[in-house]
């Protein structure tokens, strides 16, 4: 694991060291939005697995988190462009179990136990402009600034736990992953983008578990 990241920061840093040339033109913006984040893997699926046999009363969920930053865009030749991005962005997963007696509401029991975590993202993308439609893809580094599972559960009309806690010292504090997608940028630098992450990391701290993050972005920046 330790020579994933090695290779990892190795490849950040050349590709760094190549953009350093590529001076003229540079540009700056911000960009902020919204994603859907779930985790993936065979602990995932073994999971669901398990829960089919539930009849859909406990079910799995992606949960929505704000994410939000900056970049730079470097210009390398023709319609191409590099763009190194510093942003926060939350993800996580979610399980939610529901039981309902003889389908009257009122007799009914609700457990919902959400994950959230808070990532340092810093991607580096390479880009390319045709008139405008932008297409980008490349590697992303992470760093987990921290976790909090919240549990609530009630029985009728009546909460029965509603707890907090930390779990930042249960999960990886890096993570590594592939980001891609579209994008659109207006003359008057306006932009909007839609992408897909893949993280390539086992989640947890021990990294016994096979979980990875996952989602789909969606966000509008600004091109100074």
């Amino acid at each position: 694991m330790i020579t994933m990241k090695k290779k990892i920061l190795l490849s950040l840093s050349l590709m760094m060291s190549i953009v350093a040339f590529a001076q003229q033109n540079i540009s700056y913006g911000v960009s902020a939005g919204a994603g859907i984040y779930n985790m993936r893997g065979e602990t995932v699926n073994e999971l669901k697995q398990v829960l089919n046999f539930t009849d859909g009363i406990i079910t799995t969920n992606a949960v929505t988190g704000f994410n939000g930053g900056g970049y730079v865009n470097i210009p390398v030749g023709g319609n191409l462009s590099v763009e190194p991005g510093l942003y926060y962005s939350s993800k996580g997963y979610q399980l939610k179990g529901s039981y309902t007696v003889k389908d009257i509401s009122i007799l009914s029991a609700n457990v919902v136990s959400t994950l959230r975590t808070g990532y340092i993202d810093m991607p580096i993308l390479l880009k390319a402009d045709f008139n405008g439609l932008q297409v980008f893809v490349g590697p992303q580094v992470s760093y987990l600034t921290g976790a909090s599972l919240n549990t609530r559960a009630s029985v009728a009309f009546f909460d029965l736990l509603n707890s907090d806690l930390d779990v930042t010292n249960r999960f990886n504090r890096w993570d590594a992953a592939v980001t891609g997608g579209l994008g659109y940028q207006f003359s008057n630098g306006l932009r909007f983008t839609a992408s897909y992450e893949r993280g390539l990391m086992r989640a947890d701290a021990d990294r016994n578990t096979q979980l990875y993050n996952q989602g789909f972005k969606i966000g509008a920046g600004f091109t100074f």
